[in-house]
């Protein structure tokens, strides 16, 4: 399985599944349309996009086309690449009956559409031997560096997400997710 480097973005989680059985890499979702609304999750696109840069891979519907064209304007033009799946007709399995526009999207495709998609894109492989995934840093984790579940905990939440430079307003789950794609669990141990 092939590594790429940079973050890739797609509208939801069957898209992520699909992309997780072609290439190894971090996956993100908009949630659909919910990202127009989400400032932590564009928040954490901008520095994702800041630090390994993105991939934008949505659906060629008109919907995929709405999210693509939103965050062609809110992640700086150096930070984004394209990737764009081929216009074909069918439904995904898992659907009784295709999408308004009879389209595939992202979920519909075989892994080898999705890996000459990202080729195409100019995404950044990273060949020999793959990087060792990391220990993912749980809710427990939270729990013991007195993050979440204590008296103090907001107060905590708040210092670390000023010093990571994250928006303040993040919750407990959201800052859990950026501090999985932006850091090691050794990284957040120092940080706290």
């Amino acid at each position: 399985m092939r590594r790429v480097r940079e973050v890739i973005v797609v509208e939801g989680r069957y898209d992520k599944n699909a992309l997780k059985q072609t290439v190894e890499a971090t996956v993100v979702e908009t949630r659909g349309f919910g990202v127009f609304n989400d400032r932590e999750r564009l928040a954490l696109l901008r520095r994702l996009a800041g630090q390994r840069g993105l991939i934008l891979l949505t659906d060629g519907d008109g919907a995929g086309f709405v999210i693509r064209n939103f965050l062609k304007g809110a992640i700086p033009k150096k930070q984004l690449k394209h990737a764009y799946i081929p216009d074909m007709y069918g439904k995904e399995r898992r659907k009784a009956t295709p999408g308004r526009e009879g389209k595939l999207g992202v979920e519909g495709m075989s892994p080898e559409v999705l890996l000459e998609a990202l080729e195409r894109a100019g995404a950044t492989f990273e060949d020999g031997e793959a990087i060792q995934s990391r220990q993912p840093i749980t809710k427990a984790d939270f729990y013991e560096l007195g993050l979440t579940g204590g008296p103090d905990s907001a107060a905590r939440r708040s210092a670390l997400l000023r010093k990571l430079d994250l928006p303040e307003r993040m919750t407990a789950n959201a800052l859990l997710e950026a501090v999985n794609l932006l850091y090691s669990r050794e990284e957040l141990l120092k940080l706290c």
